[in-house]
């Protein structure tokens, strides 16, 4: 017999003669792509050239070769291991059994009688790896399920009444307000999930503990806000507000947003990725406050939906691998796979679930496939020889897409069943029955679905593994003209015969003339005291709780002692010898981190550079948090900063992840919320792997209304000698000002460190506010002079500025020079040259925040337009607006002081590094990017000489005598 392709023969010779090659009939199914891999390396050993071969027609030759991924070939094959424990004879006889299945009941046979092999080897507790992919139907078998314990029909009538809303919701919105936007396919995709969900596991903020966390996918958020409703939480009003939220309190954010929705949202989720990745170290954090002690979390399981398309992101890649590796089994992903991405399909010449068990199974995770519903899952129990199966392995996901949307009972039948000599198998169906049976998989069974979470409940109780259920859905489920197309994330309205069609699918009770009028009378609430609005109730009540809900409590009646003055004063004295700010931080740290019960909530996170940043005495007196302890002796064991790890860790050693590690702060810095154990993170990273990494997680954490420090260790451009362009950050603290939640430091001096620090305490912990401290600290070791005297010193510090040192008297004139950072030891150095060379003095000024400089002064700019007799002032006009030369140099982008221009009086001059960093030593790069002691004497001179205080002839002879020159060849810019 021939083994024949489902595609007409190419027109290449190389596919003619494969087309036309004979196989063993036997050979078919798995084996297929092997054989013909096999007879193209035959037919290569027969001179064809390399490029005929694999030409141009070459992807008419792979697609035979990867039809779906357990299928791909692989060159060894032929590699026979020979160290084999075990008696040669008895193994002879296990393959000759093997043989004998495979020669009289075929491959498909032999195939799963292994899977059946390997499962019961498991049982027997045989360490041996289980296989990445196994066939393509549901894990839990429909005589294992158990009987459904709520009153399902209820339930689906509940969930037909918020689907409908749902829908409402955001057809309506745009109708109203047209390009509002909105989604509409992705809650009826998942909506039979969520609503068993709700109905039976997910447990709220009343009952023991604090309840789950549930990470939904943001587009699916119309579906969450149609249940609260129902659940008398939101108003009709704010139901018509839909992406209508200016007014406070008015309106429905357009995604999970708990900045914008305070009371309601705890996880944002819709910027595709992050939500993952959050949720599997929020149950890595979840487990790290019970092993230290902080908070009893045992009944606290984090659940998280992903979208199939949603997988490709390297963060939700990335989350797959923390939660096996840390046997996270209070963690279950819900892979919503529709097979649809925003555009097309997902992979339409593959199969996503094979592939997302692979990779599931391969990280550590219990993996629970929810494929086909009752009807089909009948077909398949039934398939006696395994060919039903072997269909549908080899269907690619764009064709079982399209037969989907196609709605086609007599196209299912043709395809799936007499295409492949199995249309008897079906024969007693109607073309209705069969687009039933195809349109309704695991994904929308809630038999089928409470199995699933069932058993992901019982792994959190008492099993190893993290788990994931794969669910077959349709995006659009239920929406005749949405379901399975690629169009439907862009739908968002639906026409009036749609909504017709809906409404008695759903059975609604509402007229027709209610439904097309875009207004309150197009959605419906049982009456409070109706049998539904009870039950739904009844069931949230038993859960512990509405969800979703953020309860916020104040941290002062949960730690009601913060550090002393005596913590953060140390520093004021200085040193004499020579330490950078970062080493200031460190003992800092240290010291609050002893701090009695405060100090036990102090959380270093760090990635994997603490050698770098100095805080390898941490180790052994804190620990590395491991939750399964140290089972190895370390290389340093013996040495006085031996690195340590224990399960009551108090470090948080990330690895080489500033994503993770941000997800991991992201945990720390709403537990006060998320668990009423309240946590402060202090995440220390190389500054320009930073922010520039996880800016989207920052704005996460924003949102998400964290509390926090961000520590930007080995900062500045120039300060960072040595590591070159992509080490040196000359930009994170320009960037930083774009986030409204975050206020950004550059301290120069060591208490200027433990001033904004313990500002920051007390914003956070004191005072209740969502806010992110972002604090660049240095790796340059400066003589730390005493801290200046001063009623307002603090106070000043953190508004952004302060006087740090008066102009000398006597001198013939006077300019204002501003200084941040370890550039500050650069504008020290100029004061004493223009002093003494050009009798000049120097107003010195700190400069510790451009950022909230620029915040307060848009603040009052904003306050006078508005009110034009106002006579209100911003701190930096107060500062900096009477006419002196200023002169601002900073180890970053001239744009950051720039910020201030404006409300700066007279001649202003900005220095800073913009371009691309490089490596060399500090003095070299500093006088490349011009912010060093001379180009600070310089612009200070020249800005004198532009306001008609001196001849332009001084500055000349200055950058003569300084060896200043004019060119400054760069390698690096963009027209070079």
């Amino acid at each position: 017999a021939t083994v024949g392709f489902s595609h007409p023969p190419p027109c290449t010779p190389v596919g003619n003669w494969l087309t036309t090659m004979a196989l063993p009939a036997r050979v078919t199914g798995t084996n297929r792509a092997l054989a013909i891999a096999l007879s193209k390396r035959c037919f290569a050993a027969q001179s064809e050239t390399k490029e005929k071969l694999w030409g141009v027609h070459s992807s008419l030759d792979l697609e035979e070769l990867y039809p779906v991924p357990s299928m791909l070939f692989s060159n060894q094959r032929n590699i026979v291991n020979e160290i084999r424990p075990v008696d040669k004879e008895m193994a002879k006889d296990w393959f000759e059994s093997l043989q004998s299945v495979v020669e009289h009941s075929g491959p498909n046979r032999a195939r799963f009688l292994l899977h059946m092999l390997l499962d019961e080897a498991a049982r027997l507790d045989v360490a041996i790896g289980q296989p990445t992919i196994t066939p393509f139907y549901n894990t839990i078998p429909s005589s294992q399920e158990k009987p459904y314990p709520g009153d399902m029909v209820m339930e689906k009538k509940i969930c037909n009444i918020i689907r409908w809303n749902a829908a409402v919701m955001v057809s309506d919105a745009n109708k109203r307000a047209p390009g509002v936007g909105g989604h509409i396919g992705t809650f009826a995709g998942i909506a039979d999930f969520i609503e068993v969900l709700q109905n039976h596991f997910l447990r709220g903020k009343e009952g023991d503990g604090m309840g789950d966390s549930l990470y939904v996918q943001g587009h699916s958020s119309p579906g969450t806000y149609a249940r609260a409703f129902l659940e008398g939480r939101l108003s009709i009003n704010r139901i018509l507000n839909f992406r209508q939220e200016v007014k406070a309190g008015e309106g429905l954010s357009s995604y999970p947003h708990p900045r914008l929705m305070p009371d309601f949202w705890e996880n944002p989720t819709v910027s595709m990725g992050l939500g993952p990745l959050v949720a599997a170290h929020q149950a890595r954090y979840f487990r790290y406050l019970h092993m230290r002690g902080l908070k009893d979390t045992a009944n606290s399981r984090v659940w998280c939906f992903i979208g199939d398309g949603e997988m490709d992101e390297a963060e939700t890649v990335s989350a797959i691998a923390v939660g096996g590796r840390e046997r996270l089994n209070n963690l279950c992903f819900i892979v919503n796979c529709n097979y649809q991405r925003l555009d097309g399909p997902v992979r339409g010449n593959s199969k996503v679930i094979q592939e997302f068990e692979g990779l599931f199974r391969g990280a550590g995770y219990d993996v629970i496939k929810l494929v086909w519903g009752s009807t089909m899952s009948k077909l398949i129990d039934e398939d006696h020889d395994g060919q039903l199966i072997e269909v549908l392995e080899t269907m690619r996901d764009g064709d079982a897409q399209r037969l989907s949307a196609k709605n086609d009972g007599a196209l299912i039948r043709k395809e799936i069943f007499e295409d492949h000599g199995l249309g008897d198998r079906v024969s007693h169906l109607k073309d209705a029955d069969l687009v039933e049976a195809w349109n309704v998989p695991a994904g929308h069974d809630w038999q089928k679905i409470y199995a699933a979470l069932d058993q992901a409940a019982q792994n959190a109780e008492s099993g190893t593994k993290p788990t994931v259920i794969l669910a077959k859905t349709l995006k659009g489920f239920g929406l005749e003209t949405f379901q399975g197309r690629n169009i439907v994330h862009q739908k968002k309205s639906i026409t009036d015969d749609e909504l017709r069609k809906f409404r008695d699918q759903m059975k609604i009770p509402l007229t027709d003339d209610q439904i097309v009028m875009p207004d309150d009378e197009n959605f419906f609430r049982p009456p409070e005291d109706s049998a539904e609005i009870k039950y739904l109730k009844e069931r949230r009540a038993a859960l512990g709780g509405y969800y979703p809900v953020r309860v916020v409590p104040k941290i002062s009646d949960l730690v009601p002692e913060l550090p002393g003055d005596d913590v953060y004063s140390f520093l004021d004295k200085g040193s004499a010898r020579p330490m950078s700010t970062t080493m200031a931080w460190g003992q800092l740290l240290r010291r609050m981190m002893k701090s009695g019960d405060f100090g036990k909530r102090v959380v270093p996170i760090i990635t994997d550079e603490a050698r770098t940043f100095g805080l390898e005495g941490l180790f052994k007196e804190f620990k590395i948090y491991a939750a399964t302890g140290q089972h190895y002796v370390p290389q340093d064991h013996t040495e006085m900063l031996k690195y340590a790890e224990a399960p009551n860790g108090q470090l948080l050693q990330e690895g080489i992840s500033e994503a993770g590690a941000m997800s991991t702060w992201i945990a720390a810095g709403s537990s006060y919320s998320s668990q009423h154990a309240p946590t402060l993170p202090f995440f220390v990273y190389y500054s320009m792997f930073g922010w520039q990494r996880v800016a989207d997680l920052i704005w996460q954490a924003a949102d998400t209304r964290c509390r926090g420090f961000l520590m930007g260790a080995t900062a500045g451009r120039t300060t960072l000698n040595g590591e070159g362009l992509q080490h040196q950050d000359g930009h994170s603290l320009l960037t930083a000002t774009t986030c409204p939640a975050v206020r950004a430091w550059d301290p120069a001096f060591s208490w200027e460190v433990s001033s904004i620090i313990k500002n920051g305490v007390d914003e956070m912990w004191g005072k209740d506010k969502d806010v992110i401290y972002y604090i660049m600290i240095y790796n340059e070791n400066l003589v730390m002079p005493e801290k200046p005297a001063g009623a307002h010193i603090d106070e000043q510090i953190v508004k952004g500025m302060y006087k740090y040192r008066e102009a000398p008297a006597g001198t013939k004139h006077t300019v204002r020079l501003l200084g941040s950072g370890c550039i500050m030891q650069q504008v020290l150095d100029a004061a004493e040259v223009l002093k003494e060379k050009y009798d000049v003095g120097a107003e010195i000024w700190s400069v510790t925040s451009y950022g909230e400089l620029h915040r307060d002064a848009v603040k009052h700019q904003r306050a006078r337009r508005l009110n034009p007799t106002s006579t209100s002032k911003p701190w930096v006009e107060e500062c900096l607006g009477d006419g002196t030369v200023t002169i601002a140099t900073s180890d970053y982008q001239t744009a950051l002081p720039e910020l201030l221009r404006r409300w700066v009086g007279g001649e202003y001059e900005v220095l800073g590094t913009d371009g691309f960093g490089r490596s060399d030593t500090r003095e070299a790069l500093r006088r490349f990017f011009e912010i060093d002691s001379e180009h600070v004497v310089l612009a200070s001179l020249s800005g004198l000489a532009k306001a008609g205080a001196l001849d332009a002839s001084v500055v000349a002879q200055a950058m003569e005598e300084m060896g200043i020159d004019t060119d400054r060849p760069d390698i690096c810019e963009i027209d070079q």
